[in-house]
């Protein structure tokens, strides 16, 4: 069995919830994620979502982080006070990093940013899927709605996790200060001319720090780096 299909295979049986109030943007999601091979249902509105059976179904949920009348986070938050354990992704526009980070600091599995790279939006469902079904695995028998999802405060603290793999740490170790400096910018979701502002440098001098920032953390992408950021503790430059 070719190594990619195993997530799939081993997650046929949950459902990936698509939460958008963008009717095109639903459309191509469940379409690319059916076409993928993943079970998918979509809802235009949080109250439309809350109010079916989706939360007690086993799955995760893939949620736009701004929406009218009740956000992606509120979303989320409204999960964890009835006890669902459904893994989170957050969908974020351009400039809307630091509401991923707070999500993911409130227990949000993984963040993909708009227009969506696919392969690393199927990458972040598969690791949501698999994430449920771990869960699954180890309460058998017990309901969703009994899973407990980690809370804002008992996730928000800054110092690194024990779970943090050591090659990231050890990526980490290797940033000068002032590149750790940016970093921690990067992920209170500034831009280049707003970090030149506040560490009085050029924002050309902040590109140059940047680019070795992500070459030095093998980051592909903005929200490979804040995920790799987060888990280690780094503390956002606004923090």
């Amino acid at each position: 069995m070719p190594e990619d299909a195993m997530p799939v295979d081993a997650t046929s049986n949950l459902t990936v919830f698509i939460l958008d109030d963008d009717e095109p943007i639903r459309e191509s999601l469940q379409i690319l994620l059916e076409c993928a091979g993943f079970r998918a249902e979509s809802f235009a509105t949080p109250v439309a979502f809350l109010e079916s059976g989706a939360p007690s179904r086993p799955g995760c949920l893939l949620v736009d982080v701004r929406m009218p009348g009740m956000s992606g986070l509120e979303v989320q938050e409204r999960l964890g006070r009835d006890g669902r354990d459904m893994p989170v992704i957050v969908m974020t526009g351009h400039g809307d990093v630091p509401l991923a980070v707070r999500a993911m600091k409130a227990g949000a599995v993984d963040f993909v940013e708009k227009p969506f790279e696919e392969e690393a939006l199927l990458s972040a469902v598969r690791s949501a899927l698999d994430r449920a079904a771990d869960a699954r695995k180890s309460s058998p028998g017990q309901p969703a709605a009994a899973l407990e999802q980690p809370s804002a405060a008992s996730t928000a603290a800054a110092a690194p996790s024990p779970a943090v793999p050591p090659e990231i740490l050890a990526r980490l170790s290797a940033l000068t200060p002032r590149e750790h400096d940016v970093l921690r910018w990067l992920v209170a979701g500034k831009s280049n001319k707003v970090i030149a502002f506040e560490l009085s440098i050029s924002p050309r001098t902040v590109e140059i720090h940047r680019a070795r920032v992500m070459e030095k953390m093998q980051a592909d992408s903005l929200p490979s780096l804040v995920r790799m950021a987060i888990a280690a503790g780094v503390t956002p430059g606004d923090g």
